[in-house]
């Protein structure tokens, strides 16, 4: 079943695909223009009309994003097989400890997770496939990495993929387990914070590594650090109201570079960090919490007509 985003996509593409107008491909359907329009605004799409348009069109199932995006059904296949090496390769190199499942693509997810990645930094991919990366790999899967570098979208990608190993690591080994915990009811946040670990990994990219491909880069990497540091707060806060131990800052995800954090995640992995509390993870919310104290308290002992009163801090002492 599609997504709402798919849905629109599915309808641009045979829009692009017939050369047609909306009202000729409304009647192809058996639907009114106006219906047409819905769907382009992403109006959900029923699983009929989905396979209906995609026989149409004739793209099986690849994602109608992904085939938009790159231009054409033959140009999708080969993003996507490069994808999934590239993939491959930065799974089969990280040294955290951890598999990085998303890049092991179970779901089918990771060429349009990319794709969506590189747009919001601002990468338009190019309207033919480059034919650099159009090499055969069936017989030598490694012949792409001689040419990877000789591309600046395939180079920008597998640089994406490296630090998202790292990221992954460091989510694996010590937040996954507290998004995850019933007691902390993080369930919203929690796939918030899983979903968008990609560009986490993205933003983590010297401005150097992205000059001149990712116009969008600076405001990309702000927007999606801010997003995490709002999540990772709800965690911490519910983490110590519910007294859950936390094993290592979680907003080293946002501020550590994905070395550190890989460096970490294998730390971890090896046991090196077995029972370690870190000694600054409540120390921010225990001092938040005096200062309200401090504030609201004086107000409240003058409602109650406490003005005059006085601590005797002999009775706090321990015998």
């Amino acid at each position: 079943m599609l997504n709402d985003t798919d849905s629109e996509a599915l309808v641009h593409l045979a829009l692009k695909n017939l050369s047609c107008s909306q009202k000729e491909l409304a009647l192809r359907l058996g639907v009114s223009p106006t219906q047409i329009s819905k769907w382009k605004k992403g109006e959900h799409m029923s699983a009929d009309m989905e396979a209906k348009i995609r026989a149409i069109v004739d793209i099986g199932d690849t994602s109608p994003l992904v085939v938009l995006w790159s231009g054409s059904l033959d140009a999708a296949n080969k993003w996507t097989k490069v994808i999934q090496l590239l993939a491959e390769f930065a799974d089969e190199n990280s040294e955290t400890g951890y598999n990085t499942e998303p890049l092991r693509d179970e779901l089918d997810l990771l060429c349009e997770h990319t794709f969506y990645t590189l747009r919001k930094m601002g990468v338009d991919l190019p309207t033919t496939f480059p034919k650099e990366l159009d090499i055969d790999c069936d017989d030598d899967r490694f012949a792409l990495l001689d040419v990877v570098d000789d591309n600046p979208y395939s180079s920008l990608i597998y640089k994406i993929f490296t630090s998202f190993t790292n990221v992954y690591g460091f989510f694996a080994g010590y937040i996954s387990e507290l998004i995850y915990d019933d007691q902390l009811d993080l369930f919203d946040v929690g796939s918030d914070i899983d979903s968008c670990l990609l560009e986490l990994a993205a933003s983590k990219l010297k401005i150097e590594e992205v000059q001149g491909i990712a116009p969008k880069f600076k405001e990309f990497s702000y927007g999606i650090r801010k997003d995490y540091e709002r999540w990772l707060n709800i965690v911490k806060e519910k983490a110590f109201r519910a007294g859950v131990p936390i094993r290592a800052e979680p907003m080293n995800l946002v501020y550590e570079s994905d070395e550190a954090l890989g460096a970490e995640a294998e730390a971890e992995s090896l046991g090196l960090n077995a029972s370690r509390l870190h000694p600054d993870i409540y120390m921010g919310e225990l001092l938040r919490g005096m200062r309200v104290i401090h504030q609201v308290l004086p107000a409240i002992m003058k409602k109650l007509g406490m003005d005059d009163f006085v601590l005797d801090e002999s009775s706090l002492q321990i015998n």
